[in-house]
């Protein structure tokens, strides 16, 4: 299996995944250029993709669906809420009800040689989801956009070969920076998102034989840096699980570009 960022952050967030001839999609919220631009850097076409997941209806993850689906017409597959609040999202213009597959969290469902596990995340969205993926030969877990997690999201994301986990903010340049009260605490709440050291907590709950890489996403543009996400998670893994950063490949998703497809 293959797996790469198309674009990670705050301001916009693709996924891509591919096993033998299956191509997918997780989230579409960046322009249909910048995909075509990804998906050709890995020698793929948007002709190729059999399906769009989607996360939630949050902009960042949604904002160039309807583009997309009007000139691909590729399945989406979302929970229930998640769909019908982009169905109500104007802003994305016409996107045909008939492309929609309604998914429920905890029960898994096939795309092609992929088993696609999605499983409920706590966060301020209708009925946000992230997904596990599985082929015969690797497993890979996405979660993202989660104030917490608990011991249903570690059973989910154990003995994945590859993770793609959350880094979203540095908790010092969230508490001093310029946003308002209000979404700073909804940012740190339950339903926002994880801090760099809650990430490294995770990772370091997760780790298994199988796991070869860590790729750490969304981050904030405004309050965090790659090499700050990075050193944290590093520090965390290093002092609670005697993991040294020579002994876990931990990398971060670049904001606006794809970064080299990884080979499992």
């Amino acid at each position: 299996m293959q797996f790469s960022t198309i674009a990670s952050g705050s301001s916009g967030n693709c996924l891509y995944a591919a096993n033998d001839d299956t191509h997918i999609l997780i989230d579409a919220g960046i322009s249909k250029k910048r995909i075509e631009q990804g998906l050709k850097s890995f020698g793929t076409e948007g002709t190729d993709i059999d399906a769009l997941l989607v996360t939630h209806e949050h902009m960042d993850h949604i904002q160039g669906i309807g583009v997309w689906s009007r000139k691909y017409h590729v399945p989406i597959y979302g929970t229930r809420g998640t769909l019908e609040e982009i169905w109500r999202t104007k802003s994305l213009g016409k996107v045909d009800e008939s492309l929609f597959h309604v998914i429920r969290p905890g029960e898994t469902f096939q795309i092609n040689d992929m088993t696609i596990h999605p499983f409920s995340i706590p966060h301020d969205a209708r009925d946000p989801v992230s997904y596990q993926i599985e082929t015969a030969d690797a497993r890979i877990g996405t979660v993202t956009d989660l104030g917490y997690f608990d011991e249903a999201i570690i059973d989910e994301l154990k003995d994945c070969d590859l993770l793609y986990v959350e880094a979203n903010y540095d908790l010092h340049m969230l508490e001093v920076g310029p946003y308002p009260y209000q979404l700073k605490r909804r940012i740190a709440g339950n339903y926002g998102h994880l801090c760099n050291e809650m990430s490294g907590q995770l990772v370091g709950r997760l780790l298994n034989e199988r796991l070869q890489q860590v790729i750490l996403g969304h981050l904030s543009k405004e309050n965090n840096f790659p090499e700050l996400a990075l050193r944290a998670v590093q520090n965390e893994l290093e002092r609670d699980f005697s993991v040294t950063k020579e002994a876990l490949h931990i990398s971060v998703a670049p904001r606006d570009e794809a970064r080299a497809l990884i080979t499992l």
